[in-house]
């Protein structure tokens, strides 16, 4: 049997902290860190950022509490030093280490690598040279950690597949204790690498890629898929894992509380899980389907039980959508009633765009009123209904109304560019929806608190998404985004209406990631051997580094991210089932083009998206809006 890692590498770390930028980022003994020592199996999750971002993730908190709860298997946490520290460990030759025993993570039996975002993909072989192990699979030795990735990106896992032994489809709270004790299993058997990783495969929500031949584009076009397994009985199509007990499952569970302030400093509990909006360009609304939400008394009592055991003077009710939750009001009033004059800030961190959202908000901000948040990611009727929004004008200044009247004085509106169908009418309709968006918060005030009123428009360039509907629409190039982004900030006359916008460069980047296949693995890894890396950071971000591997590999980005297809085209990842069919995301993109809605079927009746039957699951918050009493119509707004 495996044992726990041994080596310590504290002693050569120690010297370096003094070089450190933020030093309480490498060491260990957080309040709340666990470190078993009655196991024989290890496990080290990592994420590909700097601390400050990855403890505050709650997947990598989840797992960890997850694989620890199991009998013989401990886990620990990596994550990648900030770029200056990756470069003075080189120097003096100390490989990644874990933060519960300071040991190389390339003596853990196996090593999780989450893949939050597009721009992370250097980040993993980043992580991976930094280990010391392969940035291949193929590469690795016998007794080398394997290396499981997962996560949101997963869903396209092509662009990662040579650098991951295999990967995760779905939620892991259940796959990756079971994976894990089913490779401690065969090790002990005395199993090959390549056994344990064709066992693998047998796993529901597991896809090995090396044991699936990549096609090319004419095959693919004419089998239907990408991929052709390589030894019999391997399934074609590998559809994601459920956590089928997300409902009944405390919110609450064991929270580390870092030395320093990290991103999200405050307490998470997870209210919600799904949205079923249906926002077309969006990929959370489609892959976290079915909707499955905790009850009012479990989500009370994890807050207070959290805040106990943390010492956190602020919550956040996490969610995709969190007032949306059937219970929100009764949960916000219980926890203010259970939490007044103790000094605890609730915060939920996504509204709905209208009354009963800035209701909710109400409820949270007490006196503190910050600045709100609404997306209504269009500035037409025409191009929200073809997003499938299923908000108005009306809804917006209804919000507006009621969240300045009520003492709000900030507001920033989220758009995107870029939208399929949008023309430059939509972007002008986004300079005119802003400001008149500022007159009417202007007007819900006193005269003399007019002058501190503000809206701000953040705008993103739209990023076509694998598992949506707009899977198959292509983006705009870099310069026709910089050519709208012009021409919105042209139209905005107010100079109290400030316009921010995306770097349309790394969101190229991004659509190249989200709709490449195999090829763009070649991409990323060109690319960091070129010195990209940290792509999310605006000062680390290296775009001839990319430009550079393209050119090298003679390949095309742009024909990857912007060229828009017929929906019987096969994508890249059809072999990855959400649970959602393309037969309906196809529908979908058929009903955006003739600007036709399609509701939440949690306020409703089934929209035959798939999920629910694919995945054996029942769509239970209709029922529980109702026995709730809800303040929710059919299509309410989001």
């Amino acid at each position: 049997m495996s044992m726990l890692p041994v080596t310590d590498l504290w002693p050569r770390i120690e010297p370096l902290l003094l070089e450190a930028e933020r030093p309480s980022r490498y060491i260990d003994h957080e309040f709340g860190r666990t470190k078993k020592a009655d196991a024989d199996f290890s496990f080290c999750m990592v994420y590909p950022d700097t601390y400050e971002l990855g403890q505050a993730n709650q997947a990598l908190r989840i797992l960890v509490n997850a694989v620890n709860a199991a009998d013989n298997l401990c886990a620990e946490r990596a994550f990648l030093p900030a770029p200056s520290f990756c470069d003075a460990m080189r120097e003096r030759r100390i490989p990644l280490f874990s933060l519960e025993s300071c040991a190389p993570l390339s003596e853990f039996d196996v090593i999780g690598i989450t893949l939050p975002h597009e721009l992370a993909a250097t980040n993993v072989l980043e992580t991976l040279d930094l280990a010391g192990i392969a940035l291949r699979s193929s590469d690795r030795a016998e007794h080398d950690p394997l290396v499981l990735g997962g996560g949101p990106c997963a869903y396209n896992p092509e662009p990662y597949a040579p650098f991951f032994d295999a990967i995760s489809i779905g939620e892991g709270e259940e796959v990756v204790p079971e994976a894990l004790q089913l490779i401690r299993a065969l090790r002990a058997e005395g199993a090959s690498r390549k056994d344990i990783l064709r066992a693998l495969a047998h796993v529901e929500g597991w896809y090995v890629p090396s044991l699936y031949a990549w096609l090319d584009e004419d095959e693919a076009q004419n089998e239907g898929s990408w991929i052709r397994p390589c030894e019999e009985g391997l399934p074609t199509v590998i559809s994601k894992r459920l956590y089928a007990g997300f409902a009944k499952n405390s919110g609450w569970e064991p929270c580390i509380v870092p030395f320093s302030e990290v991103v999200h400093d405050r307490l998470n509990v997870e209210i919600l899980r799904g949205c079923a909006r249906g926002c077309r360009f969006c990929q959370a609304g489609m892959m976290y389907r079915p909707v499955r939400e905790r009850s009012a008394d479990n989500i009370v009592d994890s807050v207070l039980q959290g805040l106990a055991e943390t010492g956190y003077d602020e919550v956040s009710l996490t969610s995709l959508s969190s007032t949306d939750h059937s219970q929100i009001a009764e949960i916000l009033t219980r926890l203010n009633r259970a939490l007044d004059g103790k000094g605890v800030r609730i915060s939920v961190p996504s509204q709905r765009l209208d009354s009963f959202g800035v209701d909710m908000a109400g409820l949270v901000a007490g006196q503190k009123k910050g600045g709100l948040t609404f997306a209504p990611e269009a500035g037409t009727q025409r191009l929200r209904d073809v997003i499938n929004k299923n908000v108005t004008e009306k809804d917006l200044f209804d919000a507006i109304d009621a969240a300045f009247a009520a003492g709000w004085r900030r507001c920033k509106l989220y758009f995107m560019i870029g939208l399929p169908t949008e023309t430059d009418d939509d972007i002008k309709g986004i300079a005119s929806l802003a400001q008149r968006a500022y007159d009417r918060a202007k007007a819900a005030v006193a005269p003399e608190q007019r002058g501190s009123v503000r809206v701000s428009v953040s705008c993103a360039l739209f990023v076509p998404k694998a598992q949506t509907p707009f899977q198959w629409d292509g983006q705009i190039s870099p310069e026709e985004a910089l050519r709208r982004v012009g021409l919105l900030r042209r139209s905005v006359k107010y100079r109290a209406v400030d316009v921010h916008w995306h770097d349309p460069e790394t969101s190229f980047i991004e659509a190249v990631m989200s709709r490449g296949g195999r090829e763009a693995a070649e991409w990323v890894e060109a690319a960091w051997k070129r010195g990209a890396r940290f792509d999310a950071w605006t000062e680390c971000f290296n775009e001839q580094a990319w430009r550079d591997a393209a050119s090298e590999l003679s390949l095309d980005p742009a024909s990857i991210a912007q060229t828009t297809y017929d929906t019987a085209r096969v994508m890249p990842w059809s072999h990855i089932s959400t649970g959602v069919s393309t037969k309906f995301l196809a529908l979908e993109r058929k009903r955006a083009q003739k600007g036709v809605t399609t509701p939440d079927c949690t306020f409703g009746s089934c929209t035959a998206c798939g999920a629910c039957p694919s995945l054996a699951a029942e769509n239970e918050v209709v029922q529980q809006r109702v026995a709730a009493g809800a303040r929710f119509q059919e299509g309410g707004q989001a």
